[in-house]
């Protein structure tokens, strides 16, 4: 009997891995190759909410400018793996042509580097003060990105980088696709198993680091960071760390993003597309990293099955077209976000923690307005 509930993990475990390693088959096969892109483009969605929850969830500090590291990893690979630099360096010619293994530890790092330079000035700051700032160095690295075109043309400005060149693993350009036993992968494909490869090393350092003194030290900073520095976490140290990790990630799924579209402009690192971070790592669950991945996915699907049905379904109801799509689907997607804070203030998932957390607030109001009503 024991030997059955130990193995049945291991069944579970491998079970779930046959089916994410089929999984792009299978829908391509069910509904074409568009919807394994928005697979592909859900887990570097995933990979930005598990970088930004260390940020929100393990510290509990605001930061709205975090798709600005997205836009430093992305536009590194795009640099180091394009023409565009011999056009201001003639010297460079034909262009940099750098292997990914080298580029996407340089993203991290850098990215790593930019995210505690947001860090260093804004230690000081709690709440909306901290998001108004974060908020801002979005908005700077975007302005940059924008007119980086003069006097030397880095960014190209809003025209952004095309000629990007594909992502190249182990002499494999996944831009080509493989057949392998006879079996056709096309590149969408073989871009999903890299993107899972790497979102899997993600979630594994995301649990490290829960489990570690650091995640500890974080949380005790989400919930009281005076008494958390009373008992000797150095607070100052434990935040940069915060956002340095955070920005890491953020940077590899840029990279990985500028190999996947082979182009990059300031367009794609909005403050939308931080909004929309934020709201897979609070619709999810803050600090539980389940719950994150599940918002990111659905955030990330959710929003193209309403622009997808939105024709169909009004053709059924009224014979014709009222609603343009794209404007119907934001508008489905932000009824949705409000009927789930609305009844699931905590998240979809969340963690035992912060579930227990807000059912004791809950009851705490409850009893208040027991007590006001006596008194009335």
């Amino acid at each position: 009997m024991m030997g059955r509930l130990r193995s049945s993990p291991r069944a579970g475990l491998v079970l779930m891995g046959l089916a994410l390693l089929l999984l792009p088959f299978a829908v391509s096969a069910g509904a074409g190759n568009s919807w394994v892109r928005v697979l592909d483009f859900a887990l570097l969605y995933i990979m930005l909410a598990l970088g930004l929850n260390i940020v929100v969830g393990f510290a509990g500090l605001l930061d709205l400018g975090y798709i600005a590291f997205y836009g430093v990893g992305a536009y590194l690979y795009a640099l180091l793996s394009s023409p565009h630099l011999a056009m201001a360096f003639p010297s460079l010619a034909p262009g940099l042509d750098w292997p990914l293994w080298v580029i996407l530890p340089l993203g991290a790092l850098l990215a790593g580097l930019f995210g505690m330079l947001l860090g260093a000035p804004t230690l000081r700051l709690r709440g909306d003060y901290l998001a108004i700032v974060t908020l801002g160095f979005g908005e700077i690295i975007r302005i940059f990105l924008n007119n980086l075109n003069a006097p030397v043309n880095l960014t190209n400005g809003p025209q952004g980088i095309a000629g990007v060149l594909p992502v190249r693993v182990a002499g494999l350009n996944l831009g080509e696709g493989l057949r392998l036993w006879g079996v056709s992968i096309p590149s969408i494909h073989l871009y999903y198993y890299l993107f899972l490869l790497l979102t899997l090393g993600i979630v594994f350092v995301s649990l490290r680091l829960e489990d570690s003194r650091i995640g500890r030290a974080w949380v005790a900073i989400r919930e009281d960071e005076i008494a958390a520095k009373a008992c000797g976490i150095n607070t100052r140290n434990i935040k940069l760390l915060a956002f340095a990790m955070g920005a890491s990630f953020g940077g590899v799924a840029g990279g990985l993003f500028a190999g996947f579209q082979q182009f990059v402009s300031p367009e794609s690192f909005s403050l939308t597309e931080s909004v929309m971070v934020l709201c897979m790592v609070v619709l999810g669950g803050m600090g539980h990293i389940p719950g994150v991945i599940l918002g990111g996915l659905i955030l990330a699907i959710l929003p193209e099955i309403l622009r997808w049905g939105a024709t169909p379904v009004q053709q059924a109801l009224f014979g014709k077209v009222y609603l343009d799509p794209e404007s119907l689907r934001m508008l489905l997607f932000g009824l949705a976000l409000i009927l789930v804070m609305l009844y699931r203030p905590a998240g979809l998932l969340p963690s035992p923690v912060r579930q227990r957390e807000f059912a004791e607030a809950a009851e705490e109001e409850h009893d208040m307005e027991q007590l006001e009503g006596g008194r009335a």
